[in-house]
């Protein structure tokens, strides 16, 4: 969707719930000091998955009775309807805003806020009720935790928000989708301002699927910090994750008739499929239909290859990374020491699936507008594939201060569906 010369569209509040960190100011600092979220996982030693480390995020009874009350923790199982509650809350409060009147809805704010699955754990226990033929005893919360809407449904309740109200799905991509789905509403004056993000569930019912296919490290269980290895010569599959990321996207009118703090604004991006067609499969990356999702994220954000800063990639410690940095390489025509510097969270906290795009945007956004791109940790040396293309000083391995002026964010998903988004440093 072209949006130009309709509302410019601005961030003005953020939530986060990582493995390595809850909060934004505590994610920011943990990224600075790469601090990882990856720990030793004993449930899934117990159940002698080949994977044993998981990015979870470390949820305090604390925090809990800040953002619940004791009668909506009762049977609360939905680990993601937990992560998306806290995250997206604190957006809302970081934004600035006020929750609307028992009487009234908030019209002109709606919320997109999307996630894989919901509540494992809660389907779990009903299955095995259902089986003991006690359905009475599932409890009045069972269908709000496992419906995928539960999320945005429950976050609309909080807040009171009365525009469009939904849960998109798209794996990988379902934040970074989010948030251009939100953006977009919002560029044709459909909307004032939205809530978007996406959560992910933790736990064996999510992640098991995975470690069947063998695609998640096995040999770091003993070293669980060292597990996920973007980019290096020796990555070893993705280390499951899990969290939340939110944001509050609002028109630049709106945002600065109340004065709010702007942490970036939103140019453009782009959502495409490769079908499953050429190199593409429901696990593959179509490479043309990568490089075509960043081509078109530029044309709609009428952003030139060379302007691009900083690009944060999706890169998740597979052998697809280096495929990666070569759709990059060609959609941007950049290659050598002509290529933007690039960087991947994943080392930090893992894959977080549903819930990847919308943490790794939070630390997007940091960077944007902190002047600051993160290191990128647990590399050995890189995938010759990559150096092959682009010089080793575009992937720093310490935090670099920067001036980044416009910078790229990317998510790849499971079912060949790609995002891109283009940020830029605000300025009026």
């Amino acid at each position: 969707m072209n949006t130009h010369n309709q509302n410019r569209v601005v961030i003005t509040g953020m939530g986060v719930v990582a493995p390595n960190a809850i909060g934004v100011s505590a994610f920011a600092k943990a990224l600075q000091q790469q601090t990882s979220g990856i720990r030793f996982d004993p449930q899934l030693a117990d159940l002698n998955f080949g994977c044993q480390v998981s990015g979870t995020p470390q949820i305090t009874e604390g925090l809990l009775a800040e953002n619940f009350t004791n009668l909506q923790l009762r049977g609360l199982k939905a680990t993601g309807l937990v992560y998306g509650v806290i995250a997206g809350k604190e957006a809302f409060k970081d934004a600035g805003l006020e929750i609307a009147s028992p009487k009234e809805a908030l019209s002109d704010m709606g919320i997109i806020f999307g996630t894989g699955q919901s509540g494992g754990e809660k389907f779990r226990e009903a299955i095995l009720l259902i089986d003991e033929k006690k359905v009475r005893r599932l409890g009045s919360t069972s269908v709000i935790q496992t419906m995928t809407s539960g999320i945005s449904a429950w976050l609309a309740g909080e807040l009171g928000c009365g525009n469009m109200v939904t849960s998109n799905s798209s794996a990988c991509c379902t934040g970074t989708e989010a948030f251009l789905m939100g953006y977009e509403r919002i560029a044709a004056g459909k909307a004032t301002q939205m809530l978007v993000g996406s959560t992910s569930d933790s736990g064996p019912y999510i992640w098991g699927g995975f470690d069947a296919m063998r695609i998640l490290p096995t040999k770091y269980n003993q070293d669980p910090e060292n597990a996920s290895r973007p980019l290096s010569n020796d990555a070893a599959g993705f280390v499951p994750g899990s969290g939340a990321g939110a944001f509050i996207l609002e028109s630049l009118d709106s945002a600065l008739k109340r004065g709010a703090k702007i942490y970036g604004e939103v140019l453009g991006g782009a959502l495409n499929s490769g079908g499953h067609r050429g190199d593409g499969s429901m696990t593959a990356p179509n490479g043309q239909a990568v490089q075509e999702c960043i081509e078109l994220a530029l044309k709609d954000a009428q952003v030139k290859p060379k302007e691009i800063d900083a690009i944060n990639g999706h890169l998740t410690a597979t052998s697809k990374d280096g495929f990666e940095v070569k759709n990059w390489s060609q959609a941007l025509n950049r290659s050598k020491n002509d290529f933007p510097v690039m960087n991947t969270f994943k080392s930090y906290v893992g894959h977080c699936l549903a819930a990847a795009g919308s943490i790794e945007l939070v630390g997007t956004i940091l960077q944007l507008k902190n002047n600051v791109v993160y290191g990128n940790r647990n590399i050995t040396s890189l995938h010759p594939d990559i150096t092959e293309m682009v010089s080793a000083n575009s992937f720093p391995i310490q935090a670099v201060k920067t001036n980044i002026n416009i910078i790229a964010k990317a998510s790849f998903g499971f079912g060949d569906v790609n995002a891109c988004v283009i940020l830029k440093k605000y300025s009026v």
